[in-house]
């Protein structure tokens, strides 16, 4: 059961990024949440920053603000391919999760390319009936990060 919700909320979670569905994205989250985006030897070495780094749902809405008001990046989209989570442990007061994930990118001249690959590290609680992200830790496989890194992963 919790490994087929754990799916199910990675699907939407990745449908609302690959739809430019963005504003919808932060509601993935309970209010005070961890969104990191980091490398697998930074996230080895223990560091706490990331390439990108928001501890609230309210940080989560300001950068898609931003990303819709502020920032200038190359139109682009991303096509996410999940793979099936392995549920690390289940409790009543939450779910811990590893789950796959390949990100292409594809740009505005329609040329695809591979954009990210690695593995998500999630904290999940349940709200209401409703699975949401205490945290989420996107460890990426490469320390190379694009400068485009702006819509989420």
């Amino acid at each position: 059961m919790n490994l087929l919700r754990v799916a199910e909320l990675n699907a939407a979670y990745a449908a609302t990024i690959d739809h430019d569905r963005l504003e919808a994205w932060p509601d993935f989250f309970v209010e005070d949440c961890l969104y990191k985006i980091t490398s697998a030897g930074n996230h080895r070495r223990g560091y706490a920053a990331g390439v990108v780094y928001a501890d609230s749902r309210a940080m989560l809405r300001d950068r898609v603000t931003a990303l819709r008001t502020a920032n200038i990046y190359e139109r682009q989209s991303y096509r996410h391919i999940i793979g099936l989570p392995m549920i690390v442990s289940a409790a009543p007061d939450g779910i811990v999760a590893e789950t796959p994930f390949l990100v292409a990118r594809i740009l505005r001249d329609a040329q695809t390319d591979l954009f990210a690959t690695g593995v998500y590290l999630d904290k999940l609680h349940d709200e209401a009936g409703q699975l949401r992200f205490v945290e989420r830790i996107v460890v990426c496989d490469s320390g190379h990060f694009d400068t485009l890194l702006a819509i989420p992963l």
